[in-house]
């Protein structure tokens, strides 16, 4: 008995130094998992997030050169997507607004040339690819279909028009830009507000 006990007990360490050692494993793996399948859980959850945020997300422009250039496509962009809707009979308020965008953006780019001219930046004339290939779905709408695609496309535009020079006025030092903005910017608010209280309740 007294070498068969001692043999026993040795045994007996062993086999619970063991098995403390699986579980440890075993807690660790665990743990290595939720760790992992936390971190998935939140990119799942901010994925959608992120891709609404980038339908009106604008990042500021570097210079000032580019943000002329990019209000100047702006204007182009409003201008020649409202005169698309117009020859193609649009009726009702997305008629009155049509017809407001082709008026107030182009006072937008005689004002805008204006300053450009001074700082010899030369200011595109056309709407910007993206909205190049806009236009050519647009074209193949009509009726309502063609209003409802024009007003959603107006509020996604006036709302990225209105970011950028918003943040374009924190980040310039040139005064006449700054006038620019202050002048332009109530301008394309009330653009945007008028346009979502039509494309939200559809009255076109």
């Amino acid at each position: 008995m007294k070498i068969i006990f001692p043999s026993l007990l040795c045994a007996g360490v062993l086999l619970f130094a063991t098995s403390c050692g699986n579980d440890t494993t075993s807690n660790n793996e665990t743990a290595a998992a939720d760790s992992v399948a936390t971190e998935n859980t939140m990119e799942s959850a901010d994925a959608p997030a992120m891709n609404m945020a980038s339908d009106t997300a604008t990042a500021p422009h570097a210079t000032d050169e580019e943000f002329m250039k990019s209000a100047a496509h702006s204007d182009q962009n409003e201008i020649q997507l409202s005169k698309l809707v117009l020859e193609k009979g649009v009726t009702g308020m997305a008629k009155d607004h049509a017809n407001q965008m082709v008026t107030d953006h182009t006072k937008s780019t005689a004002d805008l040339k204006a300053i450009a001219q001074k700082r010899n930046v030369t200011l595109p004339t056309d709407m910007d690819a993206a909205h190049k290939a806009i236009a050519t779905t647009m074209q193949k709408l009509s009726g309502k279909d063609l209003e409802t695609q024009y007003m959603q496309q107006m509020v996604l535009d006036h709302q990225k028009t209105l970011n950028t020079m918003q943040a374009h006025d924190k980040m310039t030092q040139d005064a006449d830009l700054k006038a620019f903005i202050a002048k332009t910017a109530p301008v394309v608010q009330n653009h945007l507000t008028m346009f979502k209280q039509h494309a939200d309740t559809g009255a076109m």
